[in-house]
């Protein structure tokens, strides 16, 4: 597992795609820490947490493309699955690659904390619970879209298919406003991702929220070994 995960990080930096998208999470975390802290002189980096949502979930896609499907393409996946490397260690490796590269990237606000705490100090205990929040609604998205980039070869294909899904989990509040039936109501508003993390960026550390993004991150981890335990027999 440990290998597989070097080889993945290695490859995010031997081509654009790491650092671009390291690069667009510090340019919208920036122009929002100018935004809403520096020039509205402010230490509540609530806000700011609160408009990474959607920034993350329509970047996540781009970041695990490429963690499944391109081994597909360049018929690398056999050697993968015939080597001696289990194909749940398989997953956890690729995963754990793109989990990395997301911290890194996520990391920007918490250096923009430290830049605040040379003006005022800031509410430590909150931004660490925003954070916590913010590395959670990223991890399970990523094991949602690297179960979807192991369904396809197509890099492009897999991304769509990661920005369909993200377009569903910030709709999913409003359908839970449409529907008649009390059943898919319910439904929808213990799907929302938003529900789940909102307390996180108002400072709030609730047990069932963490446990909602580690099932929903270990459901789809699980769902990826099955796909390529599938493809190895296949």
């Amino acid at each position: 597992m440990v290998a597989i995960l070097k080889r993945e990080f290695r490859a995010y930096f031997q081509s654009p795609l790491g650092y671009v998208f390291i690069a667009a999470v510090y340019f919208f975390s920036g122009y929002y820490f100018f935004t809403y802290n520096l020039y509205g002189a402010t230490t509540n980096m609530s806000r700011l947490y609160e408009l990474l949502f959607p920034v993350v979930l329509f970047l996540i896609p781009v970041l695990t493309m490429r963690l499944m499907s391109e081994d597909k393409r360049l018929k690398t996946d056999q050697l993968l699955l015939t080597s001696p490397v289990p194909r749940l260690g398989i997953a956890m490796g690729k995963y754990g690659a793109a989990v990395a590269v997301y911290l890194i990237a996520i990391s920007s606000t918490l250096l923009q904390a430290v830049v605040l705490a040379f003006f005022a100090a800031p509410h430590w205990p909150t931004i660490l619970g925003n954070f916590v929040g913010l590395f959670l609604l990223g991890s399970t998205l990523i094991a949602i879209c690297m179960a979807l980039s192991a369904l396809t070869e197509s890099q492009v294909i897999a991304a769509v298919a990661g920005f369909v899904v993200s377009l569903f989990l910030m709709l999913v509040d409003a359908l839970a406003l449409v529907v008649s039936s009390s059943f898919l109501q319910a439904l929808f508003r213990n799907l929302s991702f938003n529900d789940r993390y909102t307390p996180f960026t108002l400072g709030i550390f609730e047990l069932p929220n963490v446990v909602f993004f580690l099932s929903i991150s270990a459901l789809f981890i699980l769902l990826t070994w099955a796909l390529l335990d599938r493809q190895r027999w296949s």
